[in-house]
C-alpha cells in the first residue's frame, strides 16, 4: 500500500480556483509533495526539471493543452512513465478516445468529489495509505 505523503503530484490547470481545490484535496487525502503549473508547457518545464509521480492535468489549457502535454511526457523517456489523470469538465468520449491512445492512467470529469479523485488515483497507484 502506497502512503500519499510518498506521491509526488503535479496539477496543471490554468484557474487557480480549480488548482487551489485540486491542492486542497489532494492534500485531504495526505499528499504533501504537490506542485502547480498554469499551463501545460509549465507543466512540462516543470516535470522535467523535478520528476513528478503524478500529473492531474486539465483538458482546456492555454500554450499546451492536456492532450499535447500528455503526448509531449510519453516521448520523453524521463517522464514518460509519470501517472498521468486528465481532468474534464465533460465526458467528451472522442477525447478520452485520445487520451487512451496516447497513454492516460485515469481520468476525472468536474465537478468532482473528494471520494471520486481518491478512487481515481487509487486505480492507478493502488489502495492509499
Amino acid at each position: 500500500m502506497p502512503a500519499a505523503k510518498q506521491i509526488s503530484v503535479m496539477i496543471a490547470d490554468d484557474q487557480a480556483s480549480m488548482r487551489t481545490l485540486i491542492r486542497t484535496s489532494l492534500e485531504q487525502i495526505g499528499f504533501v509533495d504537490i506542485r502547480e503549473a498554469r499551463d501545460g508547457e509549465e507543466c512540462l518545464k516543470g516535470v522535467i526539471t523535478r520528476p513528478v509521480n503524478l500529473v492531474i492535468s486539465d483538458f482546456n489549457m492555454p500554450n499546451l493543452d492536456g492532450i499535447g502535454l500528455l503526448r509531449s511526457l510519453r516521448v520523453h523517456p524521463p517522464t514518460s512513465k509519470i501517472a498521468f489523470i486528465m481532468l474534464t469538465g465533460r465526458a467528451d468520449i472522442e477525447l478520452l478516445k485520445q487520451a487512451k491512445e496516447y497513454g492516460v492512467n485515469n481520468y476525472v470529469v468536474k465537478p468532482f468529489t473528494l471520494a471520486g479523485l481518491r478512487e481515481r488515483i487509487e486505480a492507478v497507484f493502488g489502495k492509499l495509505s
